[in-house]
């Protein structure tokens, strides 16, 4: 849905036509609840499945009417990722929660206040983040300029930060293209190679290795590793040439998952790594 990041609609199957956004959704006992803003069609009319506005958050929006006359979101400055059992492990927590900081957008709120690639952010303002997609809405919904304490699991510890939240701006989104120069296999089941200089102005990335071939038995493509990835951390450490990852492949512990970054169409994401003994 279009603004599903920062508006957690209600999914439910009263019926929504064409000329109904705007209106009211009731709960059994009379009370206004939503505003009917979007249905799931594939004719035009109703199918079964509509979608609205929580009440709480149309309330925001009107007091921002009133005083400013425009509505702003809070914006944090960071891409995030769900945490998984196996991710959970490799970052020291019990279980899976939180948001994990995937990339920190340069000049932002986020890295004003100090957060840092792979915290996993377990508290905002107040608020448990159970999921990565209870943040946004959490951060959205703060007002601008506001200071408020995030609570974050770092190197095994828990960390309170404090954080100024900016106003969020309409995104621009890029294709991101750039031609490769070869290098040696990786290591870890995968034929890797250096960024070129036209690459990394393109991607905003100065450090990191290209994925050109995973091997279907090896560790890269069991940790879901694809073609076209580019790694850019391995365990922690910023990955910058082929000879220092084979450098950090022979520290890292056997049996135990660990994390590493990479960037999938331009976006970052964390996975967790297990390599065999041997």
């Amino acid at each position: 849905l279009p603004d599903d990041t920062y508006v957690p609609f209600i999914q439910t199957d009263v019926a929504v036509n064409p000329g109904n956004s705007g209106g009211p959704l009731f709960d059994t006992e009379g009370r206004v609840i939503g505003v009917n803003s979007q249905i799931y069609s594939r004719s035009g009319g109703y199918m079964g499945l509509s979608f609205a506005i929580p009440i709480n958050v149309t309330k925001n929006i009107v007091e921002q009417l009133k005083a400013k006359g425009y509505a702003s979101r809070g914006w944090l400055g960071v891409m995030i990722q769900n945490v998984d059992q196996a991710l959970a492990e490799s970052f020291g927590l019990k279980k899976p929660e939180g948001a994990l900081v995937a990339q920190i957008t340069p000049d932002s709120p986020a890295e004003s206040s100090g957060l840092e690639v792979g915290d996993i952010i377990l508290a905002f303002n107040g608020l448990r983040i159970g999921r990565s997609s209870d943040l946004p809405p959490a951060v959205g919904s703060t007002p601008v300029d506001a200071t408020v304490p995030v609570e974050v699991m770092r190197g095994g510890k828990r960390k309170t930060l404090s954080v100024t939240v900016g106003e969020l701006q309409e995104p621009t989104a890029e294709r991101k293209n750039a031609s490769l120069q070869k290098s040696d296999n990786s290591g870890i089941g995968a034929t890797v190679q250096a960024l070129s200089d036209d690459e990394k102005k393109q991607s905003g990335i100065s450090d990191g290795l290209v994925i050109l071939e995973v091997d279907p038995e090896g560790p890269s493509a069991k940790t879901g590793i694809r073609p076209g990835d580019i790694l850019v951390s391995f365990n922690r450490e910023t990955v910058n040439s082929v000879d220092q990852l084979k450098e950090l492949i022979g520290k890292a512990p056997r049996d135990q998952s660990f994390p590493v970054l990479i960037q999938r169409e331009g976006s970052p994401i964390f996975l967790a790594m297990t390599l065999d003994k041997g």
